[in-house]
Formats: structure tokens, sequence, C-alpha cells
């Protein structure tokens, strides 16, 4: 269960971090870079890929069942 929850705010600190970069990096946008550059630019940076991987551990850890056999079902 703590592993779950230490799983849960690690994605979501990631989410937040990625996305923060994502929204940040839009104003290369009214610099003269089309929407295809903007995602081709995005897409080659790390800190902007935490953002889907911080999803993806936040959802994992949401609804992948663990085999924890100390845990109380009320």
């Amino acid at each position: 269960m703590i592993t779950r929850i230490a799983l849960f705010l690690i994605g979501f600190g990631f989410s937040v971090i990625g996305f923060a970069f994502i929204i940040s990096y839009l104003n290369l946008i009214p610099l003269g870079y089309n929407f295809f550059e903007y995602v081709n630019f995005i897409s080659r940076k790390i800190e902007c890929l935490i953002g889907p991987i911080g999803l993806i551990i936040t959802f994992l850890s949401i609804f992948v069942k663990g085999e924890d056999k100390n845990e109380l079902h009320l």
C-alpha cells in the first residue's frame, strides 16, 4: 500500500513537472514555429517526456492490483 502511494506521488510529481515544461514551451509558437515543429521539438526534450511517463506511473499505481497479503479489506 505504501509503495502504491509512493508511486502515485512520484508519478503525479513527474506529470506536473513535465506538463509545466510542455506549457512553457508553447511560447515557441508565436516565434514562428508551426504545430508540427513544436511537437517535434518537445518530443526530443527529456523534461517534456517526463509528463507522459508520470501519467503512466500514476495510472499503473491506481489500476494495477498488488499482491499485498497483509492488507485489510473492509
